[in-house]
């Protein structure tokens, strides 16, 4: 009897082992199964961020090495006479100090000229946006509709009595069919022509009348339009008419005994084609009105783009030119010794003349850059210095000279640029190698976006994507990820100065816009219903325990 209890208490005891495996076999495949509904795994994931505003800075890169005392020619960049020397050899100077100036003639010149092209293009940009201003295109568009319906109603002023009177004509006897058909077939010829000229005249006549007094100078500017090209049809079968009916009077006046009877009939004609005459160049100019002041529209942001445009480039143009001013005064690079001063005032000087050699205990950096990069490069250019010795020291330096020779090895052209330090540090050596990046361009305060942002379209035009706000919520700050199956939007913009993570956006972004940055494809993962005997742990055959307890003799 106590086996027989035994027995019962283990039975008891799988029996709840089992209840609870089941449990968890079904929290694990209800979770299973959330998850594969829920799963944004084969969603594209994307980084957002917002537009912000910053620093885009332009440089060039170069490598060389660190020269320990060092003398530089003086050499200008410009040619023309000395008209001014302000040392003497063995003399002390300090950086930045006036040493030679050269005639500034033609730089002031080309200044003066700068200043009167920039004020031309402010000028004619204030005039194309007061002429091409929304308000006047609209007021000018306006009157032209009315004016077009003026010449609408002047014309039906005289259109019926005008048809009334071609139609008379025709009843009197000298002009009915038979009487004309007597002349020969060329009279004939002509009052067929009229008639069925008349015939077309007055059915276009009947409509465009019917069509007339449905308007006012309120109706839509579509219908005044129609009216106007209608009522000149109208008014040009009617001239056309008049001509034929005219050419067939003028041949009876040549081939008749009678001519004085169709003398009041050609007057007549002649009053008539002048009427007619003048409503349709009344007609045709209204027309022209419309469509040059409609293309205007279209015209307009052109015109203001083109002079816009112009100005910048006239701005560009004076910025130019004041930078070639300075190439005429040759100042200090750095503090040393005048070693020598071979030019006299008075003397002509070219880009290889050597005016003066400046000896500076100071180092220099010499670095080689290439065609491209060396024409980027002016004088007295902030640069960085880096040392692959002194792994932790960064030094600022500036341009000091740039070689106006090249040297050419294999094909290539390679220029010298010298770069003064800033500051000395003992730990810099002679012979060091060095990494230099000129600073030739920096814009300040505007919109930049990451490079990865800025996508090219086939037509070769910029553009970054977006989501609609309502799909992606606030976003507040950079590297937001946000999944989502749907396409992003495209954003036209035009782009500016880029450095090697930023890029300056002109047009297109405004700071606070957010967009995608970055994207990753997503990717879908096979799944699989779990398995209540794997998720219990192994097959029939491997399971024992409290699951072959039963009940025994």
């Amino acid at each position: 009897m106590k086996n027989y209890f035994n027995k019962l208490k283990s039975y008891i005891v799988a029996h709840k082992i089992i209840s609870i495996v089941v449990f968890i076999i079904i929290i694990f495949i209800g979770y299973k199964v959330y998850s594969s509904i829920t799963s944004t795994t084969g969603d594209t994931k994307y980084t957002l961020s917002v537009v912000s505003k910053g620093t885009v800075i332009s440089s060039v890169d170069g490598s060389g090495q660190v020269s320990a005392s060092s003398q530089i020619d003086l050499k200008p960049n410009v040619s023309g006479t000395i008209t001014y020397i302000g040392v003497k050899p063995g003399d002390q100077v300090l950086a930045g100090k006036l040493l030679f100036s050269l005639d500034d003639t033609d730089a002031q010149k080309a200044i003066r000229d700068a200043e009167a092209s920039l004020e031309s293009a402010r000028i004619s940009l204030d005039k194309t946006n007061i002429q091409d201003s929304d308000q006047n295109l609209n007021a000018n568009l306006a009157k032209a509709y009315d004016d077009g319906f003026s010449s609408v109603s002047d014309a039906f002023l005289d259109l019926p009595s005008t048809l009334n009177g071609l139609e008379n004509l025709f009843n009197t006897p000298n002009l009915s069919y038979n009487s004309v058909s007597r002349y020969g077939q060329i009279a004939t010829d002509y009052i067929n022509q009229a008639n069925n000229l008349y015939y077309q005249a007055n059915k276009a006549f009947e409509k465009n009348n019917n069509d007339f007094r449905l308007l006012d100078r309120n109706s839509s500017k579509a219908d005044i339009e129609s009216i106007i090209n209608e009522t000149y049809q109208t008014t040009k079968i009617l001239s056309d008419a008049i001509k034929s009916m005219k050419n067939l009077v003028d041949y009876l006046i040549e081939n008749s005994n009678s001519s004085s009877d169709f003398n009041t009939t050609s007057t007549t004609l002649y009053n008539y084609s002048n009427t007619m005459s003048g409503h349709l160049s009344s007609l045709l100019s209204a027309q022209n009105s419309i469509k040059n002041y409609k293309d205007s529209f279209s015209n307009a942001s052109l015109d203001i783009r083109g002079s816009e445009l112009s100005l910048k480039q006239k701005q560009n143009a004076l910025q130019d030119a004041k930078d070639k001013l300075s190439d005429y005064y040759i100042r200090a690079p750095f503090s040393g010794v005048m070693a020598s001063v071979p030019v006299n005032v008075g003397e002509d000087a070219s880009s290889g003349t050597v005016l003066g050699t400046i000896i500076t205990s100071k180092k220099l950096a010499t670095i080689s850059l290439n065609e491209v990069d060396v024409a980027k490069v002016k004088l007295q250019q902030k640069a960085t210095l880096t040392f692959d010795a002194i792994p932790d020291l960064t030094i600022s330096g500036e341009v000091a000279e740039i070689d106006s020779i090249g040297t050419v090895s294999q094909g290539v052209v390679n220029y010298d640029v010298k770069i003064s330090f800033d500051t000395q540090d003992d730990r810099v050596k002679s012979g060091m190698s060095v990494a230099a990046s000129i600073i030739t361009n920096m814009v300040q305060d505007v919109v930049i976006v990451p490079n990865s942002a800025v996508k090219t379209a086939s037509d070769g035009t910029s553009y970054v994507q977006a989501f609609d706000a309502s799909v992606t919520g606030a976003v507040s700050g950079n590297s937001q990820i946000f999944s989502s199956a749907l396409i992003p939007g495209q954003i036209p913009i035009e782009t500016g100065l880029a450095d090697d993570t930023s890029i300056q956006i002109i047009s297109g972004l405004k700071e606070g816009d957010v967009i995608v940055i970055k994207s990753v494809a997503g990717t879908t993962t096979a799944k699989t219903t779990p398995s209540i005997l794997n998720a219990v742990g192994g097959s029939a055959a491997n399971r024992g325990g409290a699951g072959g307890a039963r009940l025994g003799n």
